[in-house]
């Protein structure tokens, strides 16, 4: 499967990232590498064999969902690079 310069700057775009004109044909070929893979072991046959959704039967081991009270926000916020109303301020990650 081919994969175009297009495609690879689509999903810069989607992805926020900054690709330079000379790191595409790389990227573009990197991906088709993990592309024909995956057509690979999507053909792979599985006749025959048991449906597992695990190695082993374990089940999820859960804590028992508690509310304990945490006293020292103070000492909490110190960690802070900065605060607004007891909270983390954090710079905005999402354009």
């Amino acid at each position: 499967m081919k994969v175009s310069k297009e495609e690879i700057l689509h999903i810069a775009k989607l992805a926020d990232l900054e690709i330079k004109d000379e790191e595409i044909e790389k990227y573009a070929l990197n991906l088709q590498d993990i592309l024909e893979f995956a057509e690979v072991v999507n053909n792979a046959p599985v006749d025959g064999l048991d449906v597992t959704v695990g190695a082993n039967e374990k089940k999820n081991v859960f804590r028992k969902d508690e509310i304990k009270v945490f006293k020292d926000n103070e000492a909490l916020l110190q960690n802070a690079p900065s605060e607004e109303q007891h909270m983390f301020k954090i710079p905005k990650v999402i354009n």
